[in-house]
């Protein structure tokens, strides 16, 4: 089945405007709960209180405001807000191209497909080459739902990918993260490091062989309970102890899978290896036995 489009607009950069259609990339599959009450099993409702008064507020009673300092409010109504929301032209208009490999992953909020409209399949085609050729992204703003997004653009799978991002102000700074001070590595260290690394390595990802193990549990248990089976809790797995470095690499490695089969074959075990010839030199001559004292030894013997 084709997939459903959520939304047109139009990408537009100099004198190019490029119909587009948006589809949903990604859905969430985890599972949820909902409140029910422990003594009858009725599902709770949500309701607003207010401190105040002690009492039930309902929505239509509601209005919102912005906390500009400590339990100050400045209140704004639904006519006051919209009149401040971006207008929504449905343009997402290109402003800059940037290499692809400068984009940090951490302000990627949210992706979505980008897919042809009506007339725009060749100028769509064109650029989403142009953009793969150049190993560039595009950077651009896009209004939606009355808040001005910034975006990129990327080539994928002959066709555009759109990423919503935060702003800067949005993300943490890294540099607030303690991450201890200098460390000198032993040269065993550095190399069981590489060593794991190495037999851990695979071609690609491939999340696909990947699964969310917590739901799959979750899934069972409620087919469990349906059929009127026990559920058993499973033991407490024992907490990680804090080992020696070095001994935590040597279990690691031992641990470790075998590497995949395009890593370099190993050497053959030394019994499988063919004899190794040997020079050989002249044969010495064996030491000449002593005949004649061996003979009186025994007369005087007997």
């Amino acid at each position: 089945m084709a997939a459903r489009s959520v939304g047109s607009g139009t990408i537009s950069f100099g004198l190019v405007s490029i119909p587009i259609k948006l589809y949903t990339a990604t859905s969430a599959k985890s599972v949820s709960f909902n409140m029910l009450h422990k003594t009858c099993g009725s599902r709770l409702k949500q309701q607003l209180l207010c401190a105040t008064e002690n009492t039930v507020v309902e929505r239509s009673d509601t209005i919102k405001g912005f906390e500009y300092a400590r339990d100050q409010y400045v209140k704004f109504t639904d006519e006051e807000l919209k009149a401040l929301e971006a207008a929504r032209t449905d343009t997402l208009e290109l402003v800059e191209f940037v290499p692809a490999d400068t984009v940090d992953f951490l302000y990627i909020e949210k992706t979505q497909f980008l897919g042809p409209d009506k007339g725009g399949e060749r100028a769509y085609r064109l650029l989403s080459e142009s953009l793969e050729r150049a190993k560039r992204v595009a950077v651009g703003r896009f209004a939606q739902r009355g808040k001005d997004n910034l975006v990129l653009v990327r080539p994928y799978k002959k066709g555009l990918i759109l990423h919503e991002c935060f702003y800067s102000d949005e993300v943490r700074s890294f540099d607030d993260v303690e991450t201890g001070g200098a460390f000198e590595f032993k040269p065993i260290e550095l190399e069981l490091a590489d060593k794991l690394i190495q037999q851990l390595d695979r071609d690609k990802f491939e999340p696909e062989r990947f699964r969310d193990a917590w739901a799959d549990k979750v899934r069972e248990a409620v087919e469990k309970k349906i059929a009127g089976e026990e559920v058993l809790t499973a033991p407490e797995a024992p907490k990680a102890q804090i080992i020696d470095l070095l001994e935590a690499l040597k279990r690691s490695v031992a641990a470790a899978p075998a590497a995949p089969a395009s890593a370099p074959k190993a050497e053959a075990p030394a019994s499988e290896r063919a004899p190794a010839v040997v020079a050989k030199g002249p044969k010495k001559a064996e030491p000449r036995k002593d005949t004649e004292k061996t003979e009186r030894k025994k007369k005087s013997a007997g």
